[in-house]
């Protein structure tokens, strides 16, 4: 197994010092994820930059930490699992929530629950949607804006994925007790 370097401040290259700063004092601690995207600056801002862009659409907070948790899920990371169940306990999400979102079973909330399926579609047939899927995520309530942007949010989270699943990330001390494993049946 290729083994990367956990990067703090102090070892991380120039480029991505910021960055590693402004997440311990965002966050109280540098997220693993970010200590191995520091390698490349270009990744570190990449991903930082697609959060922000993330966190500027017109998704509420609740609706965010659905895709998240959703494209995680469908893309077995274990990593953005464990992080993004803490966030979204933060965020308010209730328990039921969360586990229905770990463990890819419907949602009571019927436009929430529109969302995870276009967000899981989009994720199996890497944005091949028909325009039967697209109607009926807009028949849900969303709006075409929401399509394009939850592009963003897919793309955000594909990033981090696919970095943990190259890196074997470990989880963060903060993080352990949200540790979650890919079932067989997610995992090739």
């Amino acid at each position: 197994m290729t083994t990367f370097k956990l990067h703090t401040i102090e070892t991380a290259p120039e480029g991505s010092k910021a960055i590693l700063e402004g997440a311990l004092k965002q966050n109280g601690f540098i997220p693993n994820l970010y200590g191995i995207m520091a390698e490349s600056p270009e990744v570190l801002k990449a991903y930082s930059q697609m959060h922000q862009l993330f966190n500027e659409t017109s998704f509420d907070p609740v609706e965010k930490n659905i895709v998240w948790l959703t494209v995680s899920y469908n893309n077995s990371c274990h990593y953005c699992m464990a992080i993004h169940s803490m966030v979204a306990k933060m965020f308010k999400l209730s328990d039921e929530m969360v586990e229905a979102l770990r463990n890819n079973t419907p949602l009571n909330d019927a436009k929430l629950e529109a969302l995870r399926q276009f967000t899981t579609l989009l994720v199996e047939k890497r944005g091949w949607a028909s325009d039967e899927d697209v109607k009926a995520f807009l028949a849900a309530g969303y709006t075409r804006k929401h399509v394009l942007e939850l592009v963003v949010g897919i793309g955000q989270k594909v990033i981090s994925n696919y970095v943990n699943h190259l890196a074997h990330t470990p989880l963060d001390e903060q993080i352990e007790a949200f540790e979650w494993e890919a079932s067989s049946i997610n995992q090739e």
